[in-house]
Parts: C-alpha cells; structure tokens; sequence
C-alpha cells in the first residue's frame, strides 16, 4: 500500500507545517508527502492518487478545510483510504473520522489494512460541493466568515487558543446579524421559519471546534440532519450556544432539529453560507439552495 502525506503549512497558522517536520522525524516507512500551495491544491492533489489506481493511504495533515478537499476527491475511489493527523485550530473532522496521533498508529494500520465506507453530504447539484462534516447558512456561517479572516484567531492559535476564536465571534456577531426567514422542503413537506439565525446541515455531530450542533449525526446511516435555530432573543441565543459543547441546546424549543436523505432551503434575502467552516459566499434570496446525501462514498482508515 502507498503512503501519501498532504501538508497544509497554514494550517493552524503554522502550526501544522511545524507539527509535520516534528511527525516526519518518527516515520520509518515509505512515503511520499506534498505540500500545499493554494486553496483547492489538496483536492488537485488527491485526484491525481485517483488516477494511478492503487491503493493508497492518504493522510491529510491538516485542519477541517484540508481535510474537506481530501474527501471531496477521494469519493467514489475503491482504492483510496483516508485518514487524518488534526492539524488545524478546530479540527471537527478528527472528532469523528479516522486521526492518526503517531507514525507507530499508522505502521499497525499497515500490518492489517482496511477500510469504512462513509457518508458524505452534498451542497448543491450544478455545480456541486461535498462536505465531510457540515454546511449551514446563517449565523454559524457569519461566525465562521469572521474568525477565519480574523487576526484574533492567528494570536490564539499562536498559544494553543484557537477555540476561542469562535466563541469571541459568536458574542460579537450577535449584535451584528441580520436574521432570516427560511423555507425547508424536505421529501414532499414544507417548514417555514421565522426570525432565523442559523439553519445547519450536519453528516457528523460536531462543529465550530467542539461544537456538538447535530448530537445524533452518524456518518454511517445514509442520512443528514438539519438543525434551524428560530425565534430567540439576543441574549437566550449566548445561553443556547452555552450548551452547544454538551449537545444539550436540542432541549430548548426554539431549536428544531430533523433528518433525512434530501432538503432545500429558500431564504428571503441574501445570508452566509459555510461548507465545512469555509466560507462559501452567500446564499441568494429566493433561490432554492438543494442538500443531499451524495451517491459518492469515501473509504476512512479503520483503525
């Protein structure tokens, strides 16, 4: 089996690049490993491994961005494995997927390989988008617009504090955002919404660095979950996401949540949209905005 490492050097603003230099000293077995140079080159990347049609590990070295490429790319592959060495200042992926903390996890790997077939959501149909972990509109997607441009989030994650980012934003965003009326239509039925701040489509539980936005997400069931947080008062949205790291904000009634393999969402005028943390400009009002479980799957290292 091939051993390919993808480095993203900005990863945790530079902690992933001084991380792998310290990783690759540990690391006794064949590899070859590249380093990304702009947005998209992983998934650029990947689709050349694609290509030569032999089973390959391929290991992101990275955060949630990276890692979204990697799996992007890899769907539908029969011969790729995917796995992760958290590199990032959230890391969402590694919370569920398959992370590697050493060189020796990966030789043990080597001595009996397989693999899992995992989910993969899907944002949009011409052109479309896959997500790993979650995409949302709405606040969540104002926040995490804010915290990757910020240079708050470079000083914290300079002391190991990135998390914290997030929850700096989320305060300061709350006086800021404009919220939104929404439209789910989901196999046949229709949701309307008022006085939205967020609507989040999510594979696996967590987001934002920890968050556990969607407790009941697995990546194994063929299903997406969506959860709307409507009708709050300023100050009640600080206490929901208070309990957002436990998942116990689902208790409180202005938070909505369902499952199920097709949705579409139609906002009334112009909000955020994320794709895994990333920003992905914003969504237009009155159009229809599709999700979907893909027919792709990828193959996670099973540890």
């Amino acid at each position: 089996m091939d051993i390919v490492f993808i480095i993203n050097p900005i990863a945790g603003n530079g902690t992933a690049l001084k991380k792998w230099r310290k990783f690759s000293k540990t690391v006794d077995f064949q590899h070859e490993h590249f380093v990304t140079r702009f947005s998209g080159h992983a998934f650029q990347l990947v689709e050349q491994l694609k290509e030569r049609e032999r089973e390959t590990l391929v290991i992101g070295f990275g955060g949630d961005g990276t890692m979204r490429e990697v799996a992007a790319a890899a769907a539908g592959s029969r011969h790729l494995y995917i796995a992760s060495v958290a590199g990032g200042s959230g890391n969402d992926f590694a919370r569920t997927f398959s992370c590697f903390s050493t060189a020796q996890e990966i030789s043990d790997f080597l001595t009996n390989p397989k693999g899992q077939w995992t989910d993969i959501g899907q944002s949009g149909i011409q052109p479309e988008q896959l997500f790993a972990s979650s995409s949302g509109i709405g606040f969540d997607a104002a926040v995490a617009h804010a915290v990757n441009r910020s240079r708050i989030k470079q000083w914290l994650n300079k002391f190991g504090l990135g998390k914290l980012a997030y929850l700096i934003f989320v305060v300061t965003s709350l006086f800021t955002f404009k919220r939104f009326c929404l439209t789910v239509e989901m196999d046949g039925s229709v949701y309307h919404y008022d006085d939205v701040w967020l609507a989040t489509v999510s594979n696996q539980p967590y987001f934002g660095g920890g968050m556990k936005i969607s407790p009941h997400s697995s990546i194994y069931d063929g299903q997406l979950e969506v959860t709307v947080v409507h009708r709050l008062p300023r100050l009640k949205l600080l206490a929901v996401f208070g309990t957002v790291f436990s998942g116990s904000h689902t208790k409180f009634r202005e938070v909505v949540q369902f499952s199920g393999k097709n949705f579409s969402f139609t906002v009334n005028h112009p909000v955020p949209r994320h794709v895994d943390g990333d920003d992905a400009g914003m969504v237009d009002a009155e159009k229809k905005l599709e999700f979907r479980v893909s027919a792709k799957q990828w193959q996670q290292a099973k540890l």
